[in-house]
């Protein structure tokens, strides 16, 4: 049990020591005009990764409250008896439950660790998760204000993250063993939630799960920026905006750049919009489906939960769908 206790803080302080590091580096790096190429690139990858933690720090602190308001707060079976009881129905309502909660991926992550803790199938959090992050009302305002309804990009949004998230969800639904998705700590952390003491109140869990879900998400969220930063600084952005113009190519590139930019879906839209006049519509709406539920730092975050073989399935087929949607966009509209 002290080896459980220390995990969590162990692990913040791990965060806060590779944050404090990146912004010594960024501090005391050189700004005049003879820093040498290594001494920029280093620069790039500290601003980068910071930039990344600094955007999605405070939707993962957003995710964890409402994880512990769900796990803590709400009355036993408060959310699962108020779903359909068909698993056909239920996946569609958990894909519109995003429109309550304007998180985006990042938070989403803590939210839907909480939703299996209190009952749901790990298929029917997974469509959550998916959906989430792109059934949102600031994602579907920002994209609006972005794009308006040029080219069909917010329709085929909105509509491709609602019909994968539920293809992922009935897919997971009928795997024999869900529980084997899950990694063996996470599997351990549910089954303490369900022997958990009262003697320490609501108020007195409140604070442990706090400590808990800060403890396994912060490392993860800052392995994944260092990540996203570090494949920024190597991968020139030329190349991909050289396939542009290609119907095929331009999907890929944009798929890629949204696994490397790692941009939350609030404001992802702004972000690709300087790419409009360059890339293809379709491949505008790959980038805004497949980023929100695949990309290195979301990775990492998931990684606290899944294991690495159903990270990688995941990542196929959301590619997979992605890119599909992204060609039928090109092709067809």
């Amino acid at each position: 049990m002290p080896g459980r206790a220390r995990r969590p803080a162990m692990g913040l302080m791990v965060g806060l020591a590779v944050i404090g590091v990146l912004l010594a580096l960024r501090i005391l790096s050189p700004a005049t005009g003879q820093a040498t190429w290594l001494a920029d690139a280093a620069r790039d990858f500290v601003s980068l990764s910071i930039s990344v933690v600094i955007e999605s720090l405070p939707f993962v602190f957003l995710g964890i409250v409402l994880s512990i308001g769900v796990q803590i707060w709400l009355p036993e079976g408060f959310l699962v008896r108020r779903l359909p009881k068909s698993p056909a129905l239920r996946r569609p309502v958990l894909s519109l439950l995003g429109m309550l909660l304007p998180v985006c991926e990042c938070g989403n992550v803590p939210l839907a660790r909480g939703l299996i803790v209190r009952g749901l199938t790990v298929s029917e959090s997974m469509t959550f998760l998916f959906a989430a992050p792109i059934l949102n009302p600031v994602t579907i305002i920002t994209t609006q204000q972005a794009f308006g309804w040029d080219n069909g990009i917010l329709v085929s949004r909105i509509a491709g993250g609602f019909l994968i998230a539920n293809l992922i969800g009935w897919i997971y639904s009928r795997h024999p063993r869900p529980e084997a998705l899950l990694t063996p700590r996470f599997q351990e952390e549910c089954s303490m939630e369900d022997h958990a003491g009262q003697a320490t109140g609501k108020v007195g869990r409140s604070v442990q799960l706090f400590v808990r879900e800060t403890g396994a998400m912060m490392p993860a969220l800052f392995i994944g920026a260092g990540i996203a930063g570090l494949i920024q600084v190597g991968v020139p952005r030329d190349v991909l905006v050289s396939v542009g113009s290609s119907p095929v190519w331009s999907v890929a590139a944009l798929m890629v750049l949204a696994f490397v930019v790692a941009v939350c879906s609030n404001v992802d839209a702004f972000f690709i919009l300087s790419f409009g006049a360059t890339f293809m519509p379709g491949s505008i709406v790959a980038f805004l489906v497949f980023g929100p539920m695949i990309d290195v730092k979301m990775l990492a975050l998931l990684r606290t939960t899944f294991t690495a073989k159903t990270l990688l399935q995941l990542t196929v087929v959301v590619a997979l769908c992605s890119a599909a949607l992204g060609l039928a966009v090109n092709y067809v509209l």
